[in-house]
């Protein structure tokens, strides 16, 4: 059973839905001890008082805020609990809109909210074939971790999901990033597009979709464990230090992505499109949905 994070109540108009949090998501990533390289013992952190040059216990660290160079605020635990926010104890939802008009960089991470008790059964379902029917997602606020948030409320399966969302402020211009202006011929579209549709997926399942990182770290530690070597890392791909013939990249690009699919390796023919018509797809092998399997972890 996932830990609770939170608890609380879904307000919504004069409805209010009791709620616990918990979180959606796993971290399966392997993780590593700082050790001091000489004996493997392990290095930890100690907090250290900077004026006394001692060591000190957590019932004696608090938080501040630093106005000046010389001037620091305490702030407590129980003056940021006692805040005059009404999203202090509920996920107040301000509005409902179209999930399309969300930009998806504005999304975080995910929870599930979970009715709170018998008598949260009905109100909860409620919410949650409205939402569905409408195919509309909520807007909401909500008071975490000292800090107001946005948040949005959308339907998985048949539960109701709160993504934790930044503020508009929070999200930076990307204008001086991007490229000077350039000129694309209709063929390089077009290669582009094939090239989409040899890679199109239906679902995330496949056995491509899987953390090959997270399996490498795995199989080095095993190698290490046993006094093995290590497996060895594949050979860059040489680089020819010439300008890119994007059309020849991209035919190249076809005929791999087909030969990958076992759908033919011969060179890939790209046409110029008549203007308006859509890239024809082209009709995806129906295979059996696979689950990635991840090895298991093993202590180091």
């Amino acid at each position: 059973m996932p830990r609770t994070i939170w608890s609380g109540a879904i307000s919504f108009g004069l409805v209010t839905v009791p709620i616990h949090v918990v979180s959606a998501t796993e971290d399966h990533s392997i993780h590593f001890h700082r050790v001091h390289l000489e004996d493997m013992a392990r290095v930890r952190t100690r907090k250290v008082c900077e004026l006394e040059d001692r060591e000190v216990g957590s019932d004696e660290i608090g938080k501040g805020y630093q106005l000046t160079k010389d001037q620091i605020v305490p702030i407590s635990d129980e003056e940021l609990r006692d805040l005059p926010l009404p999203t202090a104890k509920a996920i107040e939802i301000v509005a409902f809109m179209p999930q399309e008009s969300i930009d998806p960089l504005r999304v975080a991470e995910g929870y599930y909210l979970a009715p709170d008790g018998q008598v949260a059964g009905k109100p909860y379902k409620l919410l949650r074939q409205a939402l569905e029917r409408s195919s509309r997602v909520a807007v909401a606020r909500y008071a975490w971790s000292g800090r107001e948030r946005l948040g949005l409320l959308r339907v998985r399966g048949e539960a109701i999901v709160l993504h934790a969302m930044r503020w508009p402020d929070e999200i930076r211009d990307p204008s001086e990033l991007l490229p000077p202006p350039v000129e694309l011929s209709d063929e390089e579209l077009d290669g582009a597009l094939a090239l989409m549709d040899t890679m199109t997926r239906d679902d995330l399942d496949a056995p491509e979709f899987r953390d090959t990182y997270t399996e490498a770290v795995a199989e080095l530690i095993e190698a290490k464990r046993d006094h093995r070597e290590p497996p060895a890392a594949p050979e860059p791909a040489e680089e020819s230090g010439q300008l890119v013939d994007l059309m020849a990249a991209l035919q190249e690009s076809v005929s791999k992505a087909k030969a990958s699919r076992g759908e033919g390796g011969g060179r890939a023919d790209v046409h110029e499109m008549p203007a308006g018509r859509a890239a024809k797809k082209a009709p995806a092998r129906k295979t059996t949905p696979k689950k990635a399997t991840r090895r298991p972890r093993k202590s180091a």
